[in-house]
Formats: structure tokens, C-alpha cells, sequence
């Protein structure tokens, strides 16, 4: 038997979760996208940095650039393409022995094109923020995710209890709304109460993730002695990769070059288990730049003091597993919920744009047009 679902609720405006918005508004079904941040993006954001100078700069501070195999993400991805949202970043990716303190080769890649969006890597998100029949509220946190058993739809409230509308079904991109990692986070419940979803729990409560710090830096001058815009390092205990963003189409001809280090996993547990995962410090912060910065600059690759450096903490920046099999998402029925992302499919953008359309489907298989 089938059901009417005319509104749907999106908490998250990460990949999976404005695919899914899109997919849905396309079908008639109209989306609201709750987002905490200030932009789309998640893990695909830009970010935007003003220095003392009143200069702006601009980062991928957490995914680089994604690339493509299954077929359905590749008809997405040609639809962005011919938009003007992505293009192929046609840099080749190095790597870097420490040990040698040289380059040693290139990544092999296979035949995987690397795209990047444009201007920045949220630009696909946005787009789809925009789309006819989906509302983008941004700087809108949802706290508590109620089920209204007596009218059978979903009731959303902020942070305050107010109410943010009420839905036929919800959509969650975010793997933490149902686990006490959301407490240890924030300091306050999940959003959604474990009795609600019991079958969901075991699957949630304790998806493994392997945490990320990101260093952004700006130099007056490009790095000339650094013979390729990406590389990855080898026998480093603190850096794992390295992305000049002022090398990607589409970007700013400013005279400034901007670039992006990622830690090693094993660096990053090393600093939270120092600090846990509530809002770190600025001095940890400006400890962990320097500390990355400086394992970049020893060596022996003639890298400048930059005139910006700022880090960033991804917490569970990758997840270790994927947990959803063929459904792609984490899905109900009953109450019209779905939980999908890259933990539910594979640890890339790929994985989360599949997770976000299998979400999507699920909807409007239950889903009837009247």
C-alpha cells in the first residue's frame, strides 16, 4: 500500500544529503533542508578566510576532489559538468619519501578522472540548495527529531524546542543521530531517541571513523620547488597529503597560493585522545598548524613561512566501514526515516552521492501520487 509523502525534512546539507533533496524535489516532493553551518558542503565545503589585511582566501579543507565509477553518479556528474559546477582537475599526484626526503614517483590511478567543483568544492551542493522545490535554512540547528505517533509525521525543533514544521518523513545525513558520539561532541542527546529506531541502534551506535586535522596555508609566492600540485607522503607519523587549491580550475588568480595538508590518522587520535571531541581551544588548534607546518617544511622541500595558517579539526573524517549493504541508506519504513552518507556505502564522495539516491528512492517507492 502506498503512502503520501508531499514533505520531507533533510538535516544536513552534506553530499548525500542535498542528492537526495534533489532527487526528491524532482519527483514533486518538497524538501526543506535543515543545515547547522553557514553553507552546503559538509566534508565538501569551502571555506572562506579573511587575514589581517582584509584579503579573502578561499580552501577545500576537507575532500580535495572526488572521482567516479558507477554509472549512475557518472550521469550526475556529466550533468554538473555541462552545468559549470565541476571540472577535471588534470594535475598528476606525487609522493614524497621522508625518509628519502624526495619524490619518489606517482600515485597510480588508474583511469579514475580527479573532478573538483567550481568555484569551490561546494559548489554542486549549493546548486542543489537552489533547486525549484527545495529550501535550503542554513544556520538552523536541529536538536530533537520528534515522532508525532497520533498524526503520523515527524516534528523537527531547533535547539530552543521551537518547532521547524512538520514532515511526512525525514531524511538524516549524519551517522551521529542516533549514537552517544553525538553527546560526546556536543554535550547534548541525539537529535532522534534510540526507542524510536531499535533496529537501526546496533548499526549506529558505534561506527568506527578515523579522524583528520587539516591545515590551510597561504604563501605570498607559488612553491616552485614542490614539482607537483598534489602528493601524498610516505613514512610520515603526521602528514598524509598535501593539495595546492590555487592549482584547481576555476580558482582565483590571486597572487597568493593556497594550499591544504591532511594529517595522518594516527596523529589525529594521538591529539583527541589528548583533548577529547568537545570545541578544541584556539592554542590546540594553533599547536596542531605549527606542528604540521613544520613536519611540511622539514623536509627539505624549501617551503616559506606562510603569511595564513589555520587548522581544522575533522573528528570522523572517514568512516572505517560501510554499514548499509545494497540498500545504500539506513531506512524505516514504518516512520519514513532514512539515515544515509558515505558510512553507509564506501568512505568517498562517490559512496555518499549512492547513499544519498538510495535514501531518495526509498522515499518515493512509498510514495504515490495523489
Amino acid at each position: 500500500m502506498k503512502t503520501v509523502v508531499s514533505k520531507v525534512a533533510v538535516v544536513g546539507s552534506g553530499i548525500s544529503g542535498v542528492v537526495c533533496a534533489s532527487f526528491l524535489a524532482r519527483n514533486g516532493i518538497s524538501v526543506t533542508i535543515f543545515e547547522s553551518a553557514r553553507g552546503p558542503g559538509g566534508r565538501m565545503s569551502t571555506r572562506r578566510e579573511i587575514t589581517e589585511d582584509g584579503k579573502e582566501l578561499y580552501f577545500d579543507h576537507g575532500a580535495p576532489y572526488f572521482s567516479v565509477n558507477h554509472k549512475d553518479v557518472m550521469a550526475l556528474v556529466c550533468e554538473w559538468e555541462a552545468k559549470g559546477l565541476i571540472a577535471e582537475w588534470k594535475e598528476s599526484t606525487g609522493i614524497f619519501d621522508c625518509v628519502a626526503a624526495k619524490f619518489i614517483g606517482n600515485e597510480k590511478e588508474g583511469s579514475s578522472k580527479k573532478y573538483v567543483g567550481i568555484p569551490g568544492m561546494n559548489a554542486m551542493c549549493r546548486a542543489m540548495c537552489h533547486e525549484p522545490g527545495v529550501e535550503a535554512k542554513f544556520g538552523t540547528t536541529v536538536g530533537t527529531l520528534q515522532w508525532l505517533e497520533d498524526k503520523n509525521l515527524w516534528s523537527p525543533k531547533d535547539l530552543d524546542g521551537q518547532t521547524l514544521g512538520h514532515f511526512d518523513a525525514v531524511v538524516a545525513s549524519d551517522k551521529n543521530v542516533v549514537s552517544p558520539r553525538f553527546t560526546a561532541v556536543t554535550g547534548r542527546p541525539p537529535p532522534i531517541e534510540m526507542s524510536l529506531v531499535q533496529e537501526m541502534v546496533p548499526k549506529l551506535q558505534e561506527v568506527p571513523v578515523l579522524p583528520c586535522f587539516c591545515v590551510m596555508l597561504a604563501f605570498s609566492e607559488p612553491l616552485t620547488s614542490i614539482p607537483v600540485r598534489s602528493f601524498s607522503f610516505k613514512n610520515s607519523s603526521v602528514l598524509s597529503w598535501a593539495f595546492c587549491d590555487s592549482s584547481k580550475p576555476g580558482r582565483s588568480s590571486s597572487t597568493s597560493e593556497c594550499w591544504v595538508l591532511h594529517s595522518t590518522t594516527e596523529y589525529a587520535k594521538r591529539v583527541i585522545s589528548q583533548t577529547g571531541l568537545q570545541k578544541l581551544p584556539s592554542s590546540v588548534l594553533s599547536n596542531v598548524a605549527e606542528e604540521l607546518f613544520q613536519e611540511f617544511q622539514r623536509n627539505e622541500l624549501n617551503v616559506p613561512r606562510p603569511f595564513f595558517m589555520r587548522a581544522h579539526r575533522w573528528g570522523s573524517a572517514f568512516p572505517a566501514v560501510a554499514i548499509a549493504g545494497d540498500e545504500k541508506c539506513l531506512w524505516d519504513r514504518s516512520k519514513r526515516l532514512a539515515i544515509c552518507g558515505d558510512f553507509c556505502v564506501s568512505p568517498n564522495v562517490e559512496g555518499a552521492i549512492l547513499s544519498g539516491m538510495g535514501a531518495a528512492a526509498n522515499i518515493m517507492a512509498i510514495t504515490s501520487s495523489v
